[in-house]
Order: C-alpha cells, then sequence, then structure tokens
C-alpha cells in the first residue's frame, strides 16, 4: 500500500509516519509537506533514509504541488495538514481559510481525477464548539466558535459533499486534543513544559478552567491506523478517551513534575470566544475494535520527559518566530 500523508512533518503527521514504518514496514509513503513554522523534518530523522519514504515539499491548496505528490501512484490520502492553532486564528484567519479550506478542496479534486481508494480527513471535536454536559456524538450539528474551528468544519463539509456528489471515497474524522512527544512549542502542553525548563512563567487564562479531553499520540496513531483497515466509506469517526482535564490541572501536573509551585502561573486575559468544554462519544471507534491504551498520567510523564531531553529541538523553534506571538499573550486552545 502507497500513502499519500499530507502536512507529514508536523507534530501528529511525523508521529503517524513513524508509526506506520513500525508497524507496516511494506508500506510506502508519500509525505507532502509546506514546512511552514510548525513543519520540521527533524521529526522524521529515524525514516528519512528508508526506500519507501518519498518526501515532496509543496503546498495543499497549490494544484501542482497536489499533482507532483499524487502522481506518485499513491492509494490513499489521510489529510493532516492544516493551520491548527486557534490563537493564530485569531491574528491571521485568512491563512487557515486558504490552507484549511481550499487545501482541502485541492486534495479531493486530485482524489477525485486519479480514483484514489480512500481519502481520510484529520478534523477536530472544535468544529462542534463548546458542550455544557454530556458528549458530543458524530450527528451532532456543528456550531464552531474560532476562525480555525470554522476553517475545519468547512473542510468536512466538503468532504460530505464530495461523497454526496461524486461518490469519493472519504471518511471524516473528529479528535480530542492530542499530546505527546515533538508538538510545536505553541499549544498548552509543550509551551508550558518548556517554559518551566526555562524557568519562564505559564500563561494560563482566565481561571484556567477550560476543559479539554485529551489523547496520547500513540493512542491516536492506533486509531488512524484502524481507520484505514476497517473505516467505513462516508461515516465520520469521533476520536476520543473520555481523559478530560481543566487547563488548570494540567498546568498544576507540570509544575509538580518539574518541582515548581504555583508562583509560576500567570494568569492572562482569556482569548474571545473561548471555548469553556469539549467533549465526544467515540462508541462507533470502539466499534471497530480501539481502545484507549495510554494512562493519561503516564503519557504527561513521557511527554516531559522528551522535552526534557531534546533540549535542542524545542530551543530552536522557540527562538523565532514563536516568540512574537507569545509576547502578545497568545498561547494555546
Amino acid at each position: 500500500m502507497k500513502l499519500l500523508i499530507t502536512g507529514g512533518a508536523g507534530f501528529m503527521g511525523s508521529n503517524f509516519i513513524k508509526h506506520i514504518f513500525k508497524n507496516h514496514p511494506n508500506w510506502q509513503v508519500v509525505n507532502l509537506d509546506k514546512l511552514t513554522y510548525a513543519g520540521n523534518l527533524d521529526n522524521l530523522k529515524e525514516v528519512g533514509d528508508s526506500p519507501n519514504y518519498f518526501f515532496v515539499r509543496g503546498d495543499i491548496a497549490n494544484k501542482e504541488d497536489v499533482k507532483a505528490a499524487i502522481g506518485q501512484g499513491v492509494d490513499k490520502i489521510i489529510n493532516f495538514a492544516a493551520e491548527t492553532h486557534v490563537d493564530r486564528s485569531i491574528l491571521e484567519p485568512d491563512a487557515f481559510i486558504k490552507t484549511d479550506i481550499f487545501g482541502t478542496y485541492t486534495l479531493l479534486e486530485a482524489a477525485r481525477e486519479n480514483n484514489v481508494a480512500q481519502y481520510i480527513q484529520i478534523s477536530t471535536d472544535e468544529v462542534f464548539g463548546s458542550i455544557k454536559n454530556g458528549s458530543f456524538s458524530e450527528s451532532s450539528p456543528f456550531a464552531p466558535n474560532s476562525p480555525y474551528s470554522a476553517s475545519k468544519a468547512g473542510a468536512d463539509h466538503l468532504c460530505r459533499a464530495y461523497f454526496k456528489t461524486y461518490n469519493l471515497p472519504v471518511i471524516v474524522t473528529h479528535s480530542c486534543n492530542f499530546y505527546g512527544p515533538s508538538q510545536y512549542p505553541e499549544k498548552l502542553i509543550p509551551l508550558f513544559i518548556t517554559n518551566l525548563l526555562e524557568n519562564k512563567k505559564v500563561p494560563v487564562y482566565g481561571e484556567g478552567n477550560q476543559m479539554r479531553e485529551w489523547i496520547f499520540t500513540e493512542d491516536y496513531c492506533r486509531a488512524i491506523d484502524l481507520i484505514i483497515e476497517r473505516g467505513q466509506v462516508g461515516e465520520i469517526y469521533n476520536i476520543g478517551t473520555g481523559y478530560e482535564k481543566q487547563n488548570i490541572e494540567i498546568t498544576k501536573f507540570i509544575l509538580a513534575e518539574l518541582g515548581f509551585d504555583e508562583s509560576m502561573i500567570e494568569y492572562v486575559k482569556d482569548r474571545p470566544a473561548h471555548d469553556f468544554r469539549y467533549s465526544i462519544n467515540c462508541e462507533k471507534l470502539r466499534g471497530l475494535g480501539w481502545k484507549s491504551e495510554i494512562p493519561w498520567d503516564e503519557g504527561l510523564r513521557r511527554t516531559i520527559k522528551w522535552y526534557q531531553e531534546n533540549e535542542w529541538w524545542w530551543k530552536k523553534l522557540k527562538s523565532g518566530e514563536y516568540l512574537d506571538y507569545y509576547k502578545k499573550q497568545y498561547q494555546s486552545r
């Protein structure tokens, strides 16, 4: 099997490529990545020399770049490529519309023209908006509250339209928050870990009571792998774990693990339209045979250890343009 994985130099794309080579050594992977600030080929050092790995630098919103990648003769497309950071979407929504919506359209057109056997859209629970009680199902209505989540919702609607109109073999996934090694230090967990490793305070929005559901990279990769193998065309699959944590709870856990007290917390003004709680029901995915295997505490401790041992990786990133956003007190979703 030959997969086209877009955004494969980013956090989850690179983790998934490494998962593929570990668990399916005979599969081939074409990685199409624009290499924006969050795309880092250091994430793929382990597989870069494999004869089954092919890298194409390009933009999913550029038809010729997509043509060059899909021309490698791929069987399936997994679209990880996206602008994903909510705070950046508030500052620069145009990049999100171009990549997340027009980029998805470009990929869908290419999949249709080349008779791709399966197209999997990597999306987010944020398309549903905030929920006070209970959990969102795959059929819950969309109510996005940020330019980021609106752009992902638009892309998901395009995927549905291409399945209904053109019978394109599309599957859409909605995941809770990812965490784990090599996540760009703008999101809550890597930002707070790396700030503390630099003896800097951590910025907490409001009182930190926002609730998120979390999944460790390994569990997430197994979920997508299973969907590739067993997922039904035209279906939507939620990917969740039930590990719901308040931002302040995560903050205090990281502080304790790294030997700091709460004086290192800097409470900052909340961001506009900040969703209070996300929660999704993933019984449909469990029906395919998947379940979470990495306990929350174990996953977070492993993540902290990775950043402690890979200072070279994140210090290089934090010295660049990221700091311009951090100074504006924009942090993670």
